[in-house]
């Protein structure tokens, strides 16, 4: 790989690069957003490329302000990406109205694109509202579409409107993507409680079956953007080759990992970010 490839020509070319597209808003501050995806798809072997939905007034401590880009220039990103790299998975994160919904939706459909992965951000760490009100039910009717659907308890119990808890955690993965037809990784980390273990739950539509995934709780605050950093490496790991079940699994293990890591150490004043390129 090492000579040079005239323009033009591809005789030199001898392997593709297994690549991920991240659809997602900004993060200024670095911990998460499109930041975090390029990150966490680059620690765990694949290329990322980008779409980026708005922009964010964003660091440690909190959203300030949301710019979001016009509908027009997020197509013209979609089709220059989508029309020139082959994409072995698609990250979807923050997707703030039902234009925009549509848009990628749309786009994603008209390009045939597999291995979706869906984090329905919809609140920050912080507790920052990132959505609209009337984009909550466009995002509904989009999450069929998805292969995987990686929401936090909060986010679920949105979804579901009922309260989630360790007891019903695995039912309501299970009834989560019975709902919206495909498969649920039900994020255990926003539990509070007595455990030392966090436990995440992967129901798998397609073969109906449940699998616990359990992780040693780690006590920091330093946590920021661990969703979206976990969603990209799934689709990291799928654009790979791996089933969805182990590269469910390889993404957990890797968030752990890279929280175990980045827990003693400081950026700004308030929730830090994951250590993303500390690898075991």
């Amino acid at each position: 790989m090492g000579q040079c490839i005239q323009k033009g020509t591809m005789e030199n070319l001898t392997t593709r690069y297994n690549s991920v597209l991240s659809i997602a808003g900004s993060d200024s501050g670095g911990c998460a957003g499109i930041q975090a995806d390029i990150k966490s798809i680059s620690a765990c072997g694949a290329f990322a490329a980008t779409v980026i939905t708005a922009t964010t007034a964003q660091n440690t401590q909190g959203v300030f302000d949301i710019h979001p880009l016009p509908i027009s220039h997020i197509e013209k990103q979609l089709d220059a990406v989508l029309s020139d790299i082959e994409f072995g998975a698609v990250k979807i994160g923050m997707l703030h109205s039902c234009e925009v919904i549509r848009c990628v939706a749309d786009k994603l459909e008209a390009y045939k694109i597999n291995n979706i992965v869906i984090d329905p951000v919809m609140v920050a760490t912080s507790g920052d509202k990132l959505i609209d009100e009337n984009a909550i039910d466009c995002l509904k009717s989009f999450l069929p579409k998805a292969d995987l659907v990686t929401p936090n308890i909060p986010e679920a119990e949105l979804l579901l409107g009922t309260t989630i808890n360790p007891d019903n955690m695995e039912r309501s993965a299970k009834e989560l993507g019975s709902q919206f037809k495909t498969s649920i990784l039900l994020k255990g980390g926003h539990i509070t409680d007595d455990s030392t273990t966090i436990l995440d739950v992967l129901y798998n539509y397609t073969s109906d079956e449940t699998i616990l995934i359990k992780n040693k709780k780690i006590n920091t605050n330093n946590t920021h953007g661990s969703g979206c950093s976990l969603s990209s490496s799934i689709a990291a790991f799928l654009s790979l080759g791996h089933s969805l079940n182990d590269a469910v699994q390889y993404g957990c293990d890797y968030i752990n990992n890279a929280i175990k890591e980045g827990a003693n150490k400081i950026l700004g004043r308030g929730n830090g970010p994951l250590n993303h390129f500390s690898l075991k």
